[in-house]
């Protein structure tokens, strides 16, 4: 959500459209750089697919963190966390996944990378 928001596009007024607008970009990007992306979304599940190389899934529970607790568990429980790289601009769930051993790139740094 946070890469969702470094943009005022008015994202606010559309939730899913913005997410479903995400979820294309992240597929054009995981086309492009053949890196697997899991985004985890914030907010009632709907119908959202990503394109191969894309995992959607929403937050487990409603509520504050919900989503960043979400990421961070799975983190977390990943063999190999430093193969990681979450995306994020919560500087909370930045030092819980950086702890966990997995690589912090901000939400405007990656939305420069999906626009390119």
């Amino acid at each position: 959500m946070n890469v969702i928001g470094s943009r005022p596009t008015g994202w606010w007024r559309d939730r899913p459209g913005a997410m479903r607008a995400l979820v294309e970009d992240l597929d054009r990007f995981a086309e492009r750089s053949g890196d697997p992306v899991r985004v985890v979304l914030d907010g009632r599940p709907f119908d959202l697919e990503g394109g191969p190389g894309v995992t959607v899934q929403f937050a487990s529970r409603r509520g504050p963190n919900a989503a960043d607790d979400d990421i961070a568990a799975i983190v977390e429980s990943d063999p190999n966390p430093a193969d990681l790289s979450v995306v994020t601009s919560d500087g909370g769930l930045a030092r819980r996944v950086r702890d966990a051993g997995a690589t912090v790139l901000g939400a405007g740094q990656f939305r420069r990378r999906l626009d390119a």
